[in-house]
């Protein structure tokens, strides 16, 4: 009993040590083929393909029921798709818009944008936890907070010598008056 719970057959080690690399050595070589980019998850599209490449890997690892020639050619298809909505949202910007979602500001010269953080499903608390582990701890010290496209954060902290930040540097509007 505990020798089928551990072992079900030497088949399927066998098979793992014979499929594993291939499939691995296949993933590698394709991702180099394609580039970088495919691996860059700058958008939700990006991460999806990621997850599904090592999901893939995975499953041809685990499961006798997935061929090689059935991972290969999802690895390819995978890739392909990416690179082909990556290109496409390069040339269009109706693509672009469908792919990619635009960069959200959340915190501006200390004021927390309340509105933005509700749209985007953030508390507070969280907002100053992404605050924390920046290395500006200070919210005062904080001329933005952005909710990237890709799902990440980027803090920017006001200047040390007092001035204005460069909003439009950061590819933030300008503001308003304030500051």
């Amino acid at each position: 009993m505990i020798h089928d719970m551990l072992l079900d057959d030497a088949t399927g080690l066998l098979r793992t040590i014979i499929v594993g690399p291939l499939a691995y050595a296949f993933l590698i070589a394709a991702l180099r083929v394609s580039g970088k980019r495919t691996l860059a998850k700058l958008n939700a599209f990006d991460l999806v393909v990621t997850v599904a490449l090592g999901s893939t890997l995975a499953s041809v690892l685990t499961s006798d029921g997935v061929a090689f020639a059935e991972a290969a050619t999802a690895f390819v298809t995978l890739i392909a798709l990416q690179w082909i909505v990556a290109t496409a949202s390069v040339r269009s910007r109706r693509v672009a818009g469908w792919v990619r979602s635009e960069p959200v500001l959340l915190m501006r010269a200390g004021e927390v944008c309340e509105a933005a953080l509700r749209r985007e499903r953030i508390t507070r608390e969280e907002l100053m936890t992404v605050i924390r582990r920046s290395d500006t701890s200070d919210p005062d010290a904080v001329a933005a907070v952005v909710l990237e496209s890709d799902g990440s954060f980027s803090v920017i902290p006001r200047p040390e010598d007092g001035t204005r930040p460069d909003y439009a540097r950061h590819g933030l509007p300008a503001a308003k008056g304030r500051e």
